[in-house]
């Protein structure tokens, strides 16, 4: 089975983290699910570390309104993450689904998976991620499921 960890991340969200914000199941117990689920040790691994990353980043501190503000991308940023995965990126901004804090965590923790382009239904899940892991982010984790399951491509008016 050819699998990344990506894969690996929506088979946790499905099966484990989908019921609250704050779940901590036993990590020893995970790993051993995914391992019968046919999932490889390093990917594993991996995949565990970036779910620790995660959870790290909700002690960080939220950045002030940045209203009118630029995100500038890096060339490594860039080359993972196209034009069109950066337009989505700043849409979610611009309504309101995502602060420029969580954009910052969402840019990080894609810049942590796998090496290879991004795709847009990739970044539209971790960004599900990423807002379901913070306290307080229930509409935006709302509007980000409706957007993800009802409207998979808005259009621009």
């Amino acid at each position: 089975m050819k699998e990344n960890v990506f894969d690996i991340l929506m088979y946790l969200f499905e099966h484990y983290f989908h019921d609250a914000v704050d779940v901590d199941p036993n990590r020893v117990q995970i790993a051993s699910d995914l391992r019968g689920a046919g999932f490889a040790e390093p990917q594993i691994h991996k995949a565990l570390n970036w779910i620790d990353a995660l959870a790290d980043s909700r002690d960080l501190p939220v950045a002030t309104d940045s209203h009118g503000a630029l995100r500038v991308y890096t060339e490594a940023e860039m080359a993972r993450l196209d034009v069109e995965c950066r337009g989505f990126l700043m849409f979610l901004e611009q309504t309101g689904i995502l602060t420029a804090s969580n954009r910052e965590v969402v840019i990080e923790q894609l810049m942590a998976l796998d090496d290879g382009a991004i795709e847009l239904d990739q970044l539209k899940w971790i960004v599900l991620m990423v807002l379901f892991s913070r306290p307080g982010q229930e509409e935006a984790c709302a509007w980000m499921e409706n957007l993800l399951f009802e409207h998979p491509n808005p259009t621009a008016h």
